[in-house]
């Protein structure tokens, strides 16, 4: 049912999973190994406490609060939407800037209505960047609906996380080249 090489993969996670860790430690490895990963991944589980609910771009390592804080009484999303969409615009910056992934920190409630930040898993594929997104077990039958079938079901471990990289990015060499000349190759 679904291509392990498929560009676009889901890190699926039930509610005692954290994948957050996992994304963010893989997003540091990528970088210290020479890709280029960008993207959004939060700080900190929602479930626990929304009033401390952070993000961190990973390309540029900037934290943004993602929680409104809208007293005591209120009971309405707490998510500061022009936040969100303002992390969007510095993802897809990054994109332009060049990318080998693309990193999306959840399919939540506003991406399973086709917003939120939905625009940018079709910007990345569309530059054939592979897109990886944080999808709770729960929301996984809408995101199948979402990506039309066209996802990996990847189990939120790292194991799986690296097997699925290893296969999509040595299917397209130019992922692991860097644009970057390092001072070893500019005095061979």
């Amino acid at each position: 049912m679904f291509d392990s090489q498929c560009d676009l993969a889901a890190l699926v996670y039930d509610k005692d999973q954290d994948p957050d860790a996992i994304l963010r430690d893989f997003a540091a490895d990528l970088s210290v190994r020479g890709s280029r990963p960008v993207g959004l991944v939060q700080i900190g589980h929602h479930e626990l406490d929304q009033r401390q609910l952070t993000a961190m771009l990973v390309h540029s390592g900037e934290q943004l609060q993602l929680f409104q804080n809208l007293g005591a009484l209120a009971s309405g999303c707490r998510l500061d939407v022009g936040q969100l969409l303002e992390a969007g615009a510095q993802i897809e910056a990054a994109i332009e800037r060049g990318a080998d992934l693309v990193i999306i920190n959840r399919f939540g409630k506003l991406e399973c209505e086709g917003q939120g930040l939905c625009y940018l898993i079709d910007r990345a594929l569309s530059a054939d960047i592979p897109v990886l997104i944080a999808v709770p077990d729960y929301r996984f039958d809408d995101w199948i609906k979402f990506a039309d079938g066209m996802s990996v079901r990847l189990k939120c471990s790292r194991v799986a996380l690296e097997a699925w990289w290893s296969a999509v990015s040595t299917r397209s060499p130019g992922l692991l080249q860097s644009e970057h000349v390092s001072v070893c190759e500019a005095l061979k």
